[in-house]
This record gives C-alpha cells, sequence and structure tokens, in this order.
C-alpha cells in the first residue's frame, strides 16, 4: 500500500509537471489547427486545382493505324466543337516513330508545344502509352491523358465487336463510382473507406505520440541521473516504483493531449463542410464510423500498455547512455522496432484478418500499433484480443521490471556507459 502511495505521488508530479508547461500548451492548441488545415485546406486546393488549361496544345503521335490519335485529340479539346488548332496529330508509319519523337522533343525544348503523346500498337493492346512533356508530373494532367486513352481504346475495341460507334463510346465512358460500408457484429458500421482512414489515422497516432513521448521518458532519465537527484529518491523509493511512475506520468500526459486531439478532430469533422462551403467548395459532410465505447476503451488500453512498453525500453537507453548524441545511436533499436509496426499497415490493411496480422497482433512491439489498425478497420475475435492484451501486459511488466534493475545500477556510475555485461548482472540480481 506504501509502495502504490508513492507511485501516485510520483505519477501525479510528472504529470503535472509536463502539462503545466508552456510547449504543452502550444502543442495541445496547435494540433486541432493542424487537424483542421488538413481537413480544409487540401481540399480547397484540389477543387482550385484543375488539369493546366494548355493541357491540349500537345502533339500526337499515332502509330496505331486505326485512327486512336485524331480520337484522343477530339477529347483533348473538348470534343468536334473544340479548338482544333491546339492539338496536332501526326500519323507515322512505326519506323519513322523515333525521328518523329526527335522532333515534337525539339518543339517542347523550343516551348513550342508542351509535349508529345505516343501512341502505338502496344496503346491498342491495351499495355502502355507514353507522354513526354514539361507537365510530365502535373498528375491532374496525365490522370487525364491516360482517361482519355484508355477510353478510346475500348471503344475502338468495342467497335470492332460489331458496336456502332456512338454505343461503343457510351459504354467506354462509363465512370462507377463503388460506395463500400462495413458491417460488423452490431450492425452496419459506415462507409467502408472512412473505416479505413480512421483506422490509419488511429495507427498514425499512437505511432507518433508513443514516440515523442518515450523520447521525453528517455531524456528525464538521462538527465535525472547526470543530476544525481534520483540518487536522493531511490533511497526511499524502489528504483521500479520510480521509473514505473515516471512512464506513467509521462503516458497520462500523452493521452490527455491525444484524448484532446481526438475531441477537435471529431469536431473539426463535423464544421468542415459548412466552413468549405463558405469558400465556394461543394463538400458531403463525412460521416464518421461508427465506433463503440468499447472499441475506444480498447483503443485506449493498447496505448497505455503500447507506451509503457516502448517507455520502459527509452528508459533503460536514458540509464545507459551520458550525452544527447550517445541517445540518438542507442535508441535506435527501439525506434527500429516502432518504425517496423508502423511499415507493416498495407500489407495488415490488405488482410487485417490473415495470418500476418494475426502474428503482429501478439508481438509486443508490433502490438499497440496492429492492433487497434485491425480493431478499427475489421471485426477482431474476442480471443485474439484477450491473447494479444495478456501478451503485452506479460511484456510491459518483464519491460519495467528489467528497465528499473537497469536504472537502479545505472545509478551507481557516474562519467561512464554501463557495458553490456553490467547491465546483464544487474538485471539478474536479487533486490
Amino acid at each position: 500500500m506504501d509502495e502504490l502511495r508513492k507511485l501516485w505521488a510520483i505519477t501525479r508530479r510528472e504529470y503535472f509537471e509536463r502539462v503545466r508547461t508552456k510547449w504543452f500548451v502550444i502543442a495541445t492548441v496547435f494540433g486541432p489547427i493542424f487537424f483542421g488545415a488538413l481537413m480544409t485546406v487540401p481540399a480547397y486546393f484540389a477543387h482550385r486545382t484543375r488539369e493546366s488549361p494548355e493541357l491540349s496544345r500537345i502533339r500526337v503521335l499515332d502509330a496505331t493505324g486505326v485512327g486512336l490519335g485524331r480520337r484522343v485529340a477530339s477529347e483533348l479539346i473538348g470534343g468536334p466543337m473544340g479548338d482544333t488548332s491546339l492539338t496536332q496529330v501526326e500519323v507515322v508509319a512505326p519506323d519513322r516513330l523515333p525521328a518523329a519523337e526527335r522532333a515534337a522533343r525539339r518543339l517542347v525544348t523550343n516551348e513550342q508545344i508542351r509535349g508529345y503523346l505516343v501512341l502505338d500498337a502496344r496503346t491498342v493492346a491495351g499495355q502502355s502509352a507514353r507522354y513526354a512533356g514539361v507537365n510530365a508530373t502535373a498528375l491532374n494532367d496525365m490522370r487525364r491523358i491516360e482517361r482519355i486513352v484508355e477510353q478510346e481504346v475500348l471503344s475502338i475495341r468495342l467497335e470492332d465487336k460489331g458496336l456502332r460507334s456512338v454505343e461503343a463510346r457510351s459504354l467506354a465512358r462509363m465512370d462507377l463510382d463503388l460506395d463500400s460500408e462495413r458491417v460488423s457484429d452490431t450492425g452496419r458500421g459506415g462507409s467502408g473507406t472512412l473505416n479505413i482512414v480512421f483506422a490509419v489515422s488511429v495507427a498514425m497516432l499512437l505511432y507518433v505520440t508513443i514516440f515523442l513521448y518515450g523520447q521525453n521518458v528517455l531524456r528525464g532519465v538521462m538527465e535525472e541521473r547526470q543530476s544525481r537527484v534520483a540518487e536522493v529518491v531511490v533511497s526511499s523509493v524502489r528504483p521500479t516504483t520510480l521509473l514505473a511512475g515516471k512512464v506513467l506520468g509521462v503516458g497520462a500526459v500523452g493521452l490527455t493531449q491525444m484524448l484532446i486531439w481526438l475531441v477537435a478532430a471529431l469536431a473539426m469533422f463535423r464544421v468542415r463542410a459548412p466552413i468549405l462551403h463558405q469558400f465556394g467548395v461543394d463538400a458531403l459532410a463525412i460521416n464518421l464510423p461508427h465506433i463503440t465505447p468499447g472499441m475506444m476503451a480498447l483503443l485506449l488500453v493498447f496505448f497505455v500498455l503500447g507506451f509503457t512498453f516502448y517507455a520502459a525500453l527509452f528508459a533503460v537507453v536514458g540509464a545507459t547512455v551520458n550525452t544527447e548524441q550517445e541517445a540518438q545511436q542507442a535508441q535506435l533499436p527501439v525506434v527500429m522496432l516502432l518504425v517496423v509496426s508502423i511499415s507493416f499497415l498495407q500489407p495488415v490493411l490488405n488482410a487485417p484478418d490473415g495470418r500476418l496480422s494475426g502474428v503482429l497482433s501478439w508481438l509486443p512491439f508490433s502490438a499497440p500499433i496492429i492492433m487497434p489498425l485491425r480493431l478499427a478497420s475489421t471485426q477482431v475475435a474476442s480471443g485474439q484480443v484477450v491473447m494479444a492484451l495478456a501478451a503485452l501486459v506479460a511484456s510491459c511488466y518483464i519491460a519495467v521490471f528489467i528497465a528499473g534493475r537497469v536504472y537502479r545500477g545505472a545509478l551507481l556510475l557516474y562519467g561512464k556507459r554501463p557495458t553490456l555485461g553490467e547491465i546483464w548482472r544487474w538485471v539478474g540480481r536479487a533486490r
């Protein structure tokens, strides 16, 4: 009971010492502003950004022999009523194509045209077309050219099958939008796309928070060891209790900031459409994914456990280094564990119920990132959640225990880094 009171006192001190700083206030206020900008500014500029008005000022080199170049040019200028002087079509034989490309490249260099599009037999076969020009990195321009070429190739193929030209073009221009909706054991769970966005956002938020506040634990332990303040405290408090209080206090600061950011992000989602409407952008209101209180509680539990695990590892690093330069090198293995976890986002989203996702959900270094990602994107069996929690709790206990032993042993050293043999003896030494 006495140890619990000491643990609470240390946790409370670490928490209030950090939330009262001006940098915590600045970061907490800046977070909602940042989220709001992410939700509105890209949408505004996407609305304002269109394909270049000079996109049609190109040369089409048509080596297909089926008139594909003229059809593509007609679509680029906006149909039969467009300005036919903008897009130049040059019908060439396949063996003359290299020379035609060299001539077109000179025109681009002299700024007479924006670029040139090469259509050949591979294009008619539906394999590839080539474009070269000053706007080759403009995504909207390239997307429009690609779409037009695909539509016209499909139209020609349909005409070859006996369809009339009007019918073939009508079918080729069909643009289907697929709306996906997640269904869970509690019923309809909202847009599948939004669930994916929410899942990735949760994983990234956990990653950033664990990394940033784990660094705080590292620096706090290193500074206390250098200042020798902890030697006085350890005379009345067990090193493991002292370290656990520091980890819990800093973790509570991160949790507080994360909750404030989440609430602000949810509020921003609701006011996003009205704000964009004021700037003349028509944006549909976003219906947030259905998140149950139980799922939210699980996300918080995984954050707390994940932070505890990584903070203990960062604390071990902080207890064994003397300078900031040494800390940057020594923390690399811990940072790499976090980076490896976040690098599996795409494979896990591709198959959230697959074997790889299941294994990563049980490993202590990846479970704090991967399991919340799966919980937010699909239905996870309760048995898997319980196993992941049990493995993570056990790993947290072992990590804090080892960190406490290393912390205690490191206090006896001053001015030098402990060797691996000394660290091993500290971990195995009985109290």
